[in-house]
């Protein structure tokens, strides 16, 4: 579990600029060391110099839009079948789990989650 709110929570942001520009849906690793974070995501190629620009464009404007980080609970049946599959990326979570963590930044990313985020994307 990442420790740092500012760096767990620019991850979602991340992550959804990737899913925007390159179509990846699924995260297979996040690191954190002091103010640093790394997501890493599955995909079908390594995205060109033009994506990797557009994916920080995304980036830049998803921050300076200071949109709300939503964290909320539900049971994770419900949680299942009102999003489906893809809030669990890699990251197995144990079947006795009955509720879930889910973090949401409005259409933009939406995931399991267990961290601590920040209340929009400007922070």
């Amino acid at each position: 579990m990442l420790k740092n709110s500012r760096i767990d929570s620019a991850l979602h942001v991340l992550k959804g600029a990737a899913q925007k520009v390159i179509g990846t849906k699924i995260t297979t690793g996040v690191w954190e060391e002091g103010d640093n974070g790394r997501l890493t995501v599955e995909c079908l190629k390594n995205p060109s110099d033009e994506e990797i620009a557009q994916i920080q464009g995304e980036v830049d404007a998803k921050i300076n839009e200071d949109v709300s980080i939503e964290n909320f609970e539900m049971g994770r049946a419900e949680a299942e079948s009102k999003f489906g599959s893809i809030i669990y990326d890699k990251f197995p979570v144990p079947p006795h789990i009955t509720r879930l963590k889910l973090v949401q930044i409005k259409d933009w990313n939406r995931n399991c989650c267990v961290g601590n985020h920040v209340q929009s994307t400007g922070e």
